[in-house]
């Protein structure tokens, strides 16, 4: 007899006592909204045999990230059913779970998908969430599933399969379709109640442009319609805060063919945003004990060989010769940085030593992926690295996660979702460092995170083989998720280039070394933060804070009388004297979203005044000249 606790996704839990082998749906009958199940962190189908050692178990639904994750990989395959069945001919590669949905690469033969194919998909593929398809799942030996691919015409399925190199793969089916996959599943099409396919691009089979080009379809599902409507509202709402179109609108940045793919030109109105965003982060950096560093952006091989990006990550760099020696345009800021630590002797006395530098890098990122603002092959890190002892973790991590609050919350972000990656400790050989060493670092993670009052959920196997880290996703106004800052601890470099201090015993040990940025990158930043503001961005990052609207030519020395004086205060001020209507000029001023105007005509003139107006707002009435300098410098200048 076995006995085994089931938690529903209501909380519920109950206990069931049975013999032989049982799925969760034969205890539970009806897992009351939830479709896939979890036992000590890993995930299994509802209609599977229950794992022996099993004694809690979790039912997960839509709310539960790992469940929400399954049902997006589910409705992947229905999409792919969906396509089989229209298409026939088509071949397919891999359909995983994203963030916001999910996709499938399939390979079409040369044809390219219209918004019509799309339609007609969407609707094959809501037939089959209708026909309530019952799901199962098997194991093949390796060479038998290689055969029924073959015969499938799955080309691609079968070299998956050689890849994996597994004595057996597992399969599964639903009516008619059969896949190749890991699993796990939903365990009936009909749990999905609402299906949307929302777009197709190109993309290269495993990314690589040698090799074939396939159609990446992109699709959105719930378990609700209701949930599905929201979505939609969403996404039209993100579609008119699209960071590209804003900026375009209000001259921030512009890409050029002739220069190449990926890489931002700031116009001015960027550059000064830019400047007074990158002003902030360094006086805060400064208060907070980090030293201001610069690096040069090309380097020798020989650095990128002893960090091992020469072959571990050379696909993505920017690599050369010159006069028989081999160069890189850098790809991150760390080896750099590590130099300038080794440029001296350290005692643990130094300890911690806080570098911090605005560096510029370049990756080279397929051209299939680029994304405006938020992916680029050349960007700015707000980059520092943070030497300790092992014993300063916890205390430079609370630093780090009190930085990233205060810098955050000035821009205007105080809601955030946290993870902490770690190793897996079934696979302690994939990672570097001894035992103690992750434990140490992970539980001062861990510690630091609690310290500061941050929930976070613990992701096991993320980490980096080198060490655990911290990921932090803020939210925007529209409550979408952006990963912005990361800790990452690294007992891995300061080993490679033997980064080491004298200690309190006088003999030279490792330091450890964290990785650690606020924004990520100054062109992700500036995307999130144009689409968070959708372009009405606070008075004290406007590119233009007030322009001053004479309504005719003789008060327009009295208007840029007024602008030295806000000028002077550091104020941002263009006068606009045009020959045009004031109307027009107001509508001008909007339309570029300027957060105030001040109108001069006859009776300001006389009486020192302006006549105000706040975007959105509208007339805020006259002010004295000075009184409404003092107004904006609370507004502008304001520090929380």
């Amino acid at each position: 007899m076995r006995k085994v606790k089931i938690r529903f996704p209501n909380g519920e839990v109950k206990e069931y006592i049975f013999e032989g082998e049982k799925s969760v749906l034969d205890l539970v009958g009806d897992p009351k909204g939830g479709f896939v199940a979890r036992f000590n962190g890993k995930l299994f189908d509802l209609f599977v045999p229950i794992p022996e050692d099993a004694d809690l178990i979790e039912i997960l639904d839509f709310n539960d990230k790992d469940g929400k994750g399954v049902f997006w990989h589910s409705s992947a395959h229905i999409l792919a059913q969906a396509v089989k069945r229209l298409y026939p001919f088509a071949k397919l590669t891999v359909g995983p779970p994203i963030e916001n949905g999910f996709f499938y690469d399939i390979d079409f033969g040369g044809k390219t998908l219209t918004p019509e194919d799309l339609e007609e998909i969407e609707r094959m593929a809501v037939k089959i969430c209708e026909e309530d398809l019952e799901v199962s799942r098997e194991e093949l030996e390796s060479e038998k599933a290689k055969e029924f691919f073959k015969s499938l015409g799955e080309d691609y399925k079968v070299e998956l399969i050689e890849e994996f190199n597994l004595p057996k793969v597992s399969i599964y089916r639903q009516g008619e379709f059969v896949d190749l996959c890991k699993g796990p599943h939903i365990y009936r099409t009909g749990i999905v109640k609402s299906f949307k396919v929302l777009s197709v691009s190109s993309a290269y089979w495993k990314g690589d442009p040698k090799n074939p080009s396939l159609q990446r379809i992109y699709g959105i599902s719930f378990p609700d319609p209701k949930m599905m409507e929201d979505y939609l509202k969403v996404l039209e709402e993100a579609k008119a805060r699209d960071h590209r179109v804003l900026g375009r609108e209000l001259d921030i940045f512009g890409f050029y063919e002739e220069a190449g793919a990926g890489f931002v030109f700031w116009h001015p109105n960027g550059a000064i945003v830019r400047s007074v965003i990158e002003d902030y982060w360094k006086r805060e950096h400064i208060k907070a004990g980090y030293k201001l560093v610069y690096t040069p952006h090309l380097l020798s091989g020989k650095l990128w060989e002893i960090s091992g990006h020469l072959n571990y990550y050379a696909k993505n760099m920017f690599v050369f010769e010159k006069d028989g020696q081999t160069y890189a345009v850098k790809p991150m800021n760390c080896p750099a940085h590590i130099l300038i630590y080794k440029s001296k002797v350290r005692s643990y006395r130094d300890l911690p030593l806080r570098i911090c530098e605005l560096g510029t890098v370049y990756r080279d990122e397929l051209s299939g992926v680029l994304h405006g603002l938020l992916r680029v092959r050349g960007f700015t890190q707000d980059d520092a690295h943070i030497f300790t002892t092992h014993e300063q973790i916890e205390d430079e991590v609370v630093n780090v996660l009190n930085l990233m609050k205060r810098i955050l919350k000035r821009f205007g972000f105080e809601d955030f979702e946290v993870e902490l990656s770690i190793w897996d400790p079934n696979r302690k050989e994939d990672y570097m460092g001894t035992e103690e060493m992750w434990e140490n670092a992970i539980n001062s993670l861990k510690n630091a995170l609690e310290r500061e009052g941050l929930n976070y959920t613990v992701e096991v196997g993320e980490a980096a083989f080198y060490g655990p880290k911290i990921d932090v996703k803020l939210k925007d106004a529209l409550g979408r998720r952006w990963q912005c800052t990361t800790v990452q601890v690294d007992f891995n470099l300061p080993r490679r280039f033997s980064a080491t201090y004298k200690g309190p015993d006088g003999k030279d040990h490792y330091a450890v070394m964290i990785h650690r940025a606020i924004f990520g990158s100054m062109e992700r930043f500036m995307g999130i933060l144009l689409e968070h503001y959708a372009g009405d961005l606070p008075l004290w990052l406007a590119p233009v804070q007030v322009r001053i609207l004479p309504i005719k030519s003789e008060f327009n020395d009295y208007a840029r009388k007024v602008a030295n004086l806000l000028e002077e205060e550091g104020f941002r001020v263009e006068v606009d004297d045009r020959n045009e209507r004031l109307n027009y000029k107001i509508l001008d001023a909007e339309k570029h979203k300027i957060p105030y105007i001040f109108v001069i005509g006859k009776r300001e003139v006389e009486n020192g005044t302006v006549s105000v107006r706040k975007r959105k707002e509208g007339d805020k009435g006259s002010f004295k000249v000075e009184d409404i300098i003092k107004i904006l410098k609370e507004e502008a200048f304001f520090q929380p």
